[in-house]
């Protein structure tokens, strides 16, 4: 497989080195393609010896057990590529941080998406997820989306596709490659003013001061996680080295030699809390993968 692969592998690598939350055990490969070309050689290869193998951007949003994934992970963290394709259209591909594709369409005078400019992390994740923020989300100004599937590249409108509040529902084995938005006319000086607000809100009410996944939970219908955590006493509640932050109770925070088991232990202590006081289950926002 060397010699067919232009990127990189690496066996046994440490998911911890590749998640915010710095927990996880090691993928028995971990491999980052140069572009779409070597990355359909990968799967491909993958596919004829039945290696099961998982896509990640850089690590955000994601708990990794701590025995590992059995299989490969696949980094899209080359294919951070942003063009413009004409009138209010750009595409970012998968690995483009979220940041950077705000600050490309700002530079045509194009907006829109400026509510993405503090979320950590990448375009791929944010897709994935419909991330969003004060009331919008991502696929709501997509256009349509560049997918690997079945070996193939294709393009699928996004009114082809079913999503909604945080999540996009593809095939198995689907691979979001890229993005096509459609912005709209908009002074730089405004998006400015998004961005920077943004910003200055996360970083007042998101800087909990240690690693985290961002929300851990995803808000139910009408209603914040947090306040919820907060009504069932869980701030500040510690795991081992996983605790509840104080600055802001949907995150779960490494305070420090935390294990993927802490973090799993204190979000079930959160769960029930929460429907003991509340009545309401919450349900993960982080996407949770690897061996129990």
């Amino acid at each position: 497989m060397t010699t067919e692969i232009r990127g990189q592998l690496r066996y046994n690598e440490p998911m911890s080195l590749h998640t915010s939350l710095k927990v996880g055990g090691p993928a028995d490969l971990y491999a980052i393609p140069e572009d779409a070309e070597d990355l359909q050689k990968m799967v491909s290869w993958l596919g004829q010896r039945n290696i099961p193998w998982l896509p990640v951007g850089r690590g955000y949003n994601l708990l990794v057990r701590d025995k590992g994934i059995r299989g490969a992970v696949i980094s899209l963290e080359r294919f951070d590529r942003i063009s413009a394709i004409g009138g209010a259209l750009i595409k970012a591909e998968a690995g483009a941080e979220n940041l950077a594709v705000v600050r490309f369409a700002q530079r045509l005078g194009l907006g829109g998406i400026g509510f993405i400019s503090g979320i950590p992390g990448t375009i791929g994740g944010a897709i994935k997820m419909n991330a969003g923020a004060y009331g919008e989300g991502l696929l709501a100004k997509t256009d349509r989306l560049t997918l690997l599937r079945g070996g193939k590249l294709l393009d699928f409108r996004i009114e082809e596709l079913d999503y909604g509040y945080r999540h996009l529902r593809l095939e198995e084995g689907d691979i979001v490659l890229a993005a096509t938005f459609k912005l709209e006319e908009r002074e730089p000086s405004c998006t400015e003013e998004e961005i920077r607000n943004d910003l200055e809100l996360r970083r007042t009410k998101h800087n909990v001061g240690y690693p985290s996944a961002g929300s851990f939970f995803k808000n139910p219908p009408g209603e914040g996680a947090w306040r919820l955590i907060d009504a069932a006493g869980m701030r500040g509640v510690k795991v081992g080295g996983a605790q509840v932050s104080e600055v802001h109770s949907n995150f779960l925070v490494n305070a420090g030699g935390a294990t993927a088991r802490d973090f799993l232990d204190l979000a079930t202590i959160v769960i029930n809390a929460v429907l003991t006081t509340s009545g309401v289950t919450l349900e993960e926002e982080v996407r949770i993968v690897g061996e129990i």
